[in-house]
């Protein structure tokens, strides 16, 4: 039995949609921004500045006790990186996931950039990770299952060859950050709960290079891959609309 997953009006979704429009603008200001030598605490410090600047807040700051405005996870460190003073270097791969808070609703996103050139199986991991997302997000529509949304992530990441980080799942969002359902990044078509106008969704993707498993940092926060191997996220929030997807939080346009 599934709980209950909350529906939102047309204009809640726009109210979403405002908060992930912000979303987008902190994201690209984070992507220009990350460089070798900047520090993953600068970039906490100009995410929380610009997001505060437009009357909003960052989503993950005292969330459950997590100390940053946006969560940095180098390389290995799948999700829930902590900012700090720890500096970027030339072929590293970051992870940028950043939630906004705007007028009492959530969106939620995240990218992976590299940091200057990078080996040719990072921009594979990139390329595979993205298209992932995407190809699951075309399958968030009113009729469809959940499971048609997993699987095609899952389709997708296994096909390149990579792994699907099982232990980690997308979720509902709204007025909370983490809302019913959770969404698993594997699946079969068919399955899982049937997705109704006005579900909104945070769809992430995860994936490790290597093998699937991870393991908790020292930090009770970070999580890695559990043999080292490079790991990606991506992630939009998207809603469940008459017209079939929309993403609230589109970072993927103009690029």
């Amino acid at each position: 039995m599934y709980r209950m997953i909350i529906r939102k009006s047309p204009e809640q979704v726009e109210k979403m949609a405002a908060a992930g429009d912000l979303l987008v603008r902190c994201l690209r200001l984070l992507r220009s921004s990350a460089r070798a030598g900047m520090t993953t605490g600068e970039l906490d410090s100009a995410a929380e500045k610009f997001i505060r600047s437009q009357d909003s807040e960052p989503a993950f700051k005292g969330y459950r006790g997590f100390p940053g405005s946006i969560c940095t996870s180098p390389n290995s460190m799948v999700v829930h990186g902590i900012p700090g003073p720890q500096q970027l270097k030339r072929g590293d791969l970051l992870s940028l996931d950043v939630g906004v808070i705007r007028d009492g609703w959530v969106a939620d996103a995240a990218i992976t950039v590299p940091i200057g050139p990078v080996t040719a199986e990072a921009r594979q991991l990139l390329e595979t990770t993205r298209e992932a997302l995407l190809e699951g997000t075309a399958q968030v529509k009113a009729g469809n299952h959940l499971g048609d949304v997993s699987a095609a992530i899952q389709r997708r990441v296994e096909l390149d060859g990579f792994s699907i980080i099982r232990s980690l799942v997308g979720h509902g969002i709204g007025r909370d950050m983490h809302e019913e359902p959770q969404i698993p990044n594997y699946g079969e078509p068919g399955r899982g709960p049937l997705l109704e106008e006005g579900m909104v969704l945070a769809i992430e993707p995860m994936v490790n290079a290597g093998g699937p498993l991870v393991r908790m940092g020292d930090d009770g926060w970070a999580v890695y891959s559990q043999d080292g191997s490079l790991a990606a996220h991506f992630e939009f929030t998207v809603a469940v609309t008459a017209d079939g997807p929309r993403v609230l939080t589109p970072w993927h346009e103009g690029d």
